[in-house]
């Protein structure tokens, strides 16, 4: 087997031309890999947030919801999304977070398939999308058929009102095959709805394409929106004029300023919208989207293969025998753009990474996760790692008692 050097690496970073490092403001010193928890600030966000809160805020006062566009940047940072997912510009629209988007196109869905009682779902995915799915099936009288992700396409049958999937795991980055479940679904007359927190940004999604009927993501990972960012949900054109969502707030209102007695949906997109957006965020999020503007995702997803394959070889060359696996599909075709880690000591592990200055993620009970952003991630910073791993795990570093402890967010 030929070996990976470092040279090889940091000739890899020369030969780069996906990469937008300079577009964000990180420390010098640390290594950020956890960009599938939180992204990296984009450099453009504090001017912006300068201007937003010094001049809009400050001076502008109300005025700036006309004279500043605030009202219309749900949709403008909706535009921008768009084109990450594959689809037209008023399809999507930036509002509340993710689960609560999902919880309103879940039960829309559900109210467009009246005849049909059966929700398929992932339950070993992330929490959330479980408990909004057991709660809008108890508000609907429907019953959720839990699959695991080998056989999510074999359980899609003519009792399926719809098919709701994150389509990269969490924690392992197992990617289902979106396109083949979607063509699955529309066979049997079920309705899609997919969480797209993991892939969007990182990699062509092309949802109309594939006639995806619904799509949920948010904005604070591999967008880079800042913590708690606003999430944004897509509604495919054709189920615009249909559409029944459960939270019927002003701001979804055909005419909100007419602050009429009566609830009238908007026609378009807008009709997601529940109450007043929070601004701020919003506004962040839409300048970070910038640092897409020109991007290629084809190219960034071949940059995202590129970091995680060098990850997993690696992982294989360098830390044979110290205690880790992959707990991330080897198969490229089946992988998102984290790579995860399986150790028994993996949260002390984490710990001591972050203490020199290495910064990945830790999910419980056993696993390590490092986000690959392409965007910022360099090839140099996945040798360092590795190089750090291996050090950590052989000299025994993780076994302190600072860290064994568990802080309240990991």
């Amino acid at each position: 087997m030929v070996m990976i050097t470092q040279a090889q690496c940091q000739a890899m970073d020369a030969a780069d031309q996906t990469g937008r490092r300079s577009l964000f403001d990180l420390p010098p010193d640390t290594i950020y890999l956890d960009g599938g928890s939180l992204g990296a600030m984009p450099a453009g966000v504090p001017g912006r947030m300068k201007v937003a809160l010094e001049e809009e805020w400050a001076h502008g006062i109300i005025r700036s919801w006309n004279d500043a566009g605030w009202y219309f940047a749900p949709q403008r940072a909706g535009a921008q999304i768009a084109r990450l997912l594959g689809v037209d510009g008023d399809e999507v629209i930036v509002a509340d977070s993710t689960s609560v988007n999902l919880f309103k196109v879940l039960m829309a869905a559900l109210r467009m398939k009246r005849d049909r009682t059966v929700v398929v779902a992932e339950k070993s995915n992330f929490p959330t999308n479980a408990y909004i799915a057991e709660s809008a099936c108890r508000l609907m009288g429907a019953e959720i058929r839990w699959v695991d992700a080998e056989n999510a396409a074999e359980a899609i049958d003519a009792d399926v009102a719809v098919v709701s999937l994150v389509h990269v795991n969490y924690r392992t980055s197992r990617r289902h095959d979106l396109g083949a479940i979607t063509r699955r679904a529309r066979e049997v007359g079920a309705l899609t709805i997919w969480d797209l927190c993991h892939s969007v940004g990182v990699m062509p999604l092309d949802l109309n394409r594939h006639g995806v009927d619904f799509a949920i993501g948010c904005g604070y990972k591999y967008l880079n929106g800042g913590p708690g960012a606003p999430a944004h949900v897509f509604v495919a054109r054709r189920h615009l004029s249909a559409l029944d969502q459960p939270l019927t707030g002003w701001h979804g209102h055909a005419k909100p300023f007419d602050f009429s007695e009566t609830y009238r949906p908007h026609p378009g997109i807008e009709q997601m919208l529940v109450g007043t957006a929070p601004q701020l965020g919003v506004l962040a999020l839409e300048e970070a989207l910038k640092v897409y503007d020109g991007t290629n995702l084809d190219a960034i997803r071949a940059k995202s293969l590129g970091l995680s394959e060098l990850f997993i070889a690696l992982v294989d060359q360098e830390l044979d025998g110290l205690g880790f696996t992959v707990g991330s599909p080897r198969n490229p075709d089946e992988r998102g753009s984290h790579i995860s880690l399986v150790h028994d000591q993996a949260h002390a592990i984490t710990q001591a990474m972050i203490a020199r200055k290495i910064v990945n993620g830790f999910r419980t009970p056993d696993m390590l996760r490092f986000g690959l952003a392409p965007l910022y991630t360099r090839y140099i910073d996945i040798w360092n790692t590795v190089a750090a791993l291996k050090a950590i795990v052989r000299e025994g570093a993780w076994d302190t008692p600072e860290f064994k402890i568990r802080k309240v967010v990991s």
